[in-house]
């Protein structure tokens, strides 16, 4: 595979790169460059997750290593507690691995690192006392705001959450950070702080951050934006059914974001199309091989929503079955999340 083709896939549904010369450098450079997302086991993850998992497969083909990062102490400062911090790292662990499985995406060059595994190292605390001193509370919590939830009374570890994770780029050995848009302060904190600690600084990959089910930004902590990873089929239908999906409206709508950077994704790399079955009275079956044909046929209200949301829950189900079928462990769930019984 040339440069050409391998920056195609890294870019990909990309939002922003910092910097995309930078980028190009290093394909040149190096043979096989090193990239991480780190995600905190804190909420159950939701099929918004597919997203990054997608993308960090476009990092595999082009030639990537690639590392997760399961933050696991990056979790506890930003408020889940510490009595739940490992079963959740498990459950994170299990779930993710299966999800990977769905895609049928080759994990040869993909490991998955613990955080607290490097992070209580006596370089990398030293590291975090340094940063702390050459960073103001102000760029700590202006870079953490969209990310941390600093509440009413915010604790003092959301501000060294950012930091942590500003480090953790030179402890992973890694020349590429990847996050949602969310992240971009942090990230921009890692490129301007790292070199006063004598490491260079990463090239930063953000995609776009989905809508969901409700019309916000999908998270792993309300339950009515998002279908978790183990929802049955019936559950999928059911919240799907009452997501907002207004009739020829593209904006805010988690419906159809997730089509385009999920579903027509995963359609494309197999060379299928998006089906959706509808009764020869209503004008019979849609097929697109394009989100943006798609799109123009929502907006020109060609496409009912029900229909839609119908044909998505069958793609989401088929998706999710595989997970549903390989996670055996449910007292792992109830340990992970006791406050769901």
């Amino acid at each position: 595979m040339d440069n050409t083709e391998r920056l195609r896939l890294i870019k990909r549904n990309t939002q922003e790169i910092v910097t995309e010369k930078e980028l190009k450098e290093l394909l040149k450079e190096k043979k096989k460059p090193s990239v991480y997302l780190g995600t905190t086991p804190t909420g159950r993850p939701h099929i918004g997750y597919f997203m990054w998992f997608i993308k960090m497969g476009d990092f595999l083909k082009a030639g990537l290593n690639v590392k997760l990062l399961l933050a696991d102490l990056h979790a506890a400062l930003d408020n889940t507690p510490w009595e739940v911090l490992e079963y959740r790292y498990k459950y994170y662990d299990q779930v993710i691995s299966l999800a990977f499985k769905s895609l049928g995406v080759d994990t040869k060059n993909f490991e998955t690192i613990k955080g607290s595994s490097f992070q209580l190292n006596k370089d990398y605390i030293l590291d975090l006392f340094k940063l702390a001193s050459y960073t103001s509370i102000n760029d700590c919590k202006r870079a953490g705001a969209e990310v941390v939830k600093f509440g009413k009374n915010p604790k003092l570890s959301g501000l060294i959450y950012p930091l942590m994770q500003a480090i953790d780029e030179e402890y992973l050995k890694v020349d590429i950070q990847y996050g949602g848009v969310d992240q971009r302060k942090i990230l921009m904190l890692a490129r301007e702080r790292l070199p006063s600690l004598g490491y260079k600084p990463r090239v930063e990959l953000m995609t776009p951050i989905i809508p969901g089910l409700q019309g916000v930004k999908m998270s792993a902590s309300d339950f009515k934006s998002k279908i978790d990873l183990l929802d049955s089929p019936e559950d999928v239908k059911i919240k799907l059914n009452k997501a907002h999906c207004p009739a020829g409206e593209v904006k805010d709508n988690g419906v159809l974001a997730f089509l385009q950077y999920v579903i027509f994704v995963i359609k494309e790399d197999k060379n299928e199309t998006f089906i959706i079955e509808r009764p020869e009275k209503f004008g019979g079956n849609l097929e697109y091989k394009s989100y943006k044909d798609l799109e123009k046929d929502y907006i020109a209200k060609k496409l009912h929503p029900l229909d839609l949301k119908n044909a998505l829950a069958g793609e989401i189900n088929l998706l999710l079955e595989p997970i549903r079928k390989g996670f055996k462990d449910k007292d792992l769930i109830k340990k992970a999340y006791p406050e769901d019984l």
